[in-house]
């Protein structure tokens, strides 16, 4: 079965919509062009009940299908950009400085609209779609605060779905893994103080610098020394700082990163293994350190018949062969996964033309996957309800 035709005659509006949105991208909880955009086609779609300012900037609209039945599926889309200066050179490049929408939020935002005026011009289904438009994914919690605020409590739901877009070079591939797909992470930050001095005198300083760079060299045999070879993880110390002038010892040196894992357990032991080796150089060094880390993302855990379900929607838009169950472990993440731990659904990977990854200031989304997308997230909701009477 090729894209819904009745999404297929709007594809230009929603070539239309992505456009504007993709060239006035917002951060993470400062969504509220987007939020009023979206807010305003649900309303003019005749979406049943469409409510604003959930988690900050959120929006959920409620579509009733034409039996009444209590089953409730959800239907997931992430509004954000990223503080990325765009280059892509395109007519409808980000006219914000400095902010793009360089992950292609903007596409599936424009997806779940497009769902959203099937679903409700056609309402071929028994109990309700929710629909769910979220802020602040890149790293910020908009999932977390959206529960928090009471989400699945005001709109329930039995099922929830969602997917990604995959600059991967093949149009319309649909990819998901059963289980854990996507990396937890964590953030962390440690602060190293110490005693300053002239950097002609190091013998009468506590040289954080010294200290910190070793540091950094053994937090890598966390996951070579400790891990086992079949768990995977990461750990990247991706920033570092120290020191104002040439002939300084400083007193304090900062530096951070992530940690990335598939389940609660490797996180557990990493993070305790970084604690007790800064431990360890404290006594040695005779400095004090500091360690905080942040839970910013869960494991994304797919439901086992939760991905049958999206993979059988995908199949009927993309063919059978356009639909696999390998997806490869993503050290990648997404708070879809704080969704997941409430409510059983699945996440996959729609593919898409171009070389340019996700997150590149180069980075464009194919025009051509918003009706495909849009398709799977309409029927994975008709299939998983119930085609009305």
């Amino acid at each position: 079965m090729p894209v819904l035709a009745e999404i297929e005659a709007h594809a230009d509006a929603l070539i239309s919509t992505y456009r504007d949105l993709h060239a006035h991208p917002e951060l993470g909880f400062g969504e509220n062009r987007t939020s009023g955009i979206v807010a305003e086609q649900l309303r003019s779609f005749g979406v049943d009940e469409v409510e604003t300012g959930i988690g900050g900037t959120g929006v959920v609209g409620v579509i009733h299908g034409k039996n009444g039945h209590n089953r409730r599926i959800g239907l997931r889309a992430d509004m954000d950009a990223l503080p990325i200066t765009e280059t892509t050179g395109l007519a409808h490049a980000s006219a914000n400085p400095g902010v793009m929408h360089a992950c292609g939020h903007d596409g599936h935002t424009t997806m779940l609209l497009g769902a959203a005026r099937y679903l409700a011009a056609t309402r071929n289904f028994r109990g309700c779609v929710v629909l769910i438009f979220q802020p602040a994914e890149e790293g910020l919690g908009g999932a977390r605060k959206m529960i928090a605020e009471g989400l699945f409590r005001r709109f329930s739901c039995d099922e929830i779905y969602g997917l990604h877009n995959k600059p991967s070079g093949q149009r319309g591939r649909f990819s998901l893994r059963k289980g854990p797909m996507m990396a937890g992470a964590s953030f962390f930050d440690i602060t190293l103080t110490g005693k300053g001095s002239h950097a002609a005198m190091p013998d009468q300083s506590r040289d954080v610098i010294f200290a910190a760079t070793a540091l950094v060299q053994h937090l890598q045999s966390v996951v070579s020394r400790n891990i086992a070879p079949d768990e995977p993880c990461v750990l990247s110390v991706t920033k570092i700082e120290a020191g104002s002038a040439y002939n300084v010892i400083p007193d304090i040196a900062r530096f951070g990163g992530t940690l990335r894992f598939f389940s609660d357990k490797v996180r557990e032991l990493a993070q305790s293994r970084v604690r007790e080796i800064c431990e360890g150089f404290k006594m040695a060094q005779g400095i004090n350190i500091d360690v905080q880390f942040r839970e910013i993302f869960d494991v994304l855990v797919n439901n086992g018949k939760a991905a049958d379900a999206l993979m059988a929607a995908a199949a009927e838009i993309v063919g059978e062969d356009g639909v696999r169950d390998d997806e490869r472990l993503s050290g990648g993440s997404e708070d879809f996964a704080d969704m997941l731990r409430e409510v059983p659904g699945a996440y996959g990977w729609l593919g898409h033309g171009g070389a340019v990854p996700l997150h590149n200031s180069g980075f464009v989304l194919d025009e051509s996957i918003l009706p495909v997308g849009a398709s799977i997230l309409a029927r994975v909701a008709e299939r998983q309800l119930g085609m009305g009477t």
